[in-house]
């Protein structure tokens, strides 16, 4: 399988959409499975634009036809009647195969998602072309309970859409890099599953993203990463 990373810097605005388009089509020839951040389609801080920039599945047809030719793996903020999702959204052979809504909205420091968002209550996973597939959106993964929930439903493959602000700088490194890779390491051996990790770079009113996307094997070891603050996208076989 050839999954690229495609770690990239989202606007606050619309027009991502236009943007993400454009690198599938860039990438879709020697791609099987393309994967964006969380929000890839929004931008992180949207506060109360979300009113007016969320979007409805119908206004994503071109990301479905675009899948009849690679899957498509990608965040973005959507309405649900008179709710939002903050969702990971996995497209496939034309259709929205899955949708998984962000359970853990963090509402603390710098972060007011339970605010704007209602949150998911179901982790689930599905079966996809290349095998049985699990979605997790950032602060999803950093919950005990939840590491139960993706060890039961014992998954091939682990999706985590990630919108993470740098923290923690010191003469060692980037703190909040570590606690990821920690956690990426537990989860893959817990669940003997592979995982894929898209983080965002980029800057949003003060808040830098620090990217370090990579793939972790099922013995919990990183065998491809990107660089950290820089925007790439970059294609790997599993």
């Amino acid at each position: 399988m050839r999954v690229t990373l495609a770690q990239i810097s989202p606007k606050l605005n619309r027009t991502n959409l236009d943007d993400i388009i454009s690198i599938v089509e860039s990438n879709k020839e020697h791609s099987d499975i393309i994967v964006f951040p969380e929000l890839a389609l929004n931008g992180y801080l949207l506060q109360d634009k979300l009113y007016e920039d969320a979007w409805d599945i119908d206004e994503l047809e071109r990301l479905k036809s675009l899948s009849t030719d690679v899957d498509i793996v990608v965040g973005a903020a959507m309405r649900d009647g008179s709710f939002f999702r903050n969702a990971g959204l996995y497209f496939s052979k034309g259709e929205l195969l899955s949708q998984h809504n962000k359970v853990h909205l963090p509402n603390y420091g710098m972060f007011e998602e339970a605010r704007y968002f209602e949150a998911g209550d179901v982790f689930e996973s599905f079966k996809s072309k290349f095998g049985k597939v699990s979605m997790i959106v950032c602060e999803d993964m950093w919950h005990e309970n939840v590491h139960k929930g993706l060890k039961n439903e014992n998954p091939d493959y682990v999706i985590a859409l990630v919108a993470s602000p740098a923290r923690g700088f010191s003469d060692d490194g980037l703190a909040i890099e570590e606690k990821w890779y920690d956690i990426l390491n537990k989860v893959s051996l817990e669940c003997n599953a592979k995982v894929v990790f898209v983080n965002r770079v980029g800057f949003e009113d003060g808040l830098g993203f620090w990217g370090g996307s990579c793939l972790v094997d099922n013995h919990g070891k990183i065998t491809e990463k990107l660089s950290l603050f820089k925007e790439e996208i970059k294609t790997f076989n599993i």
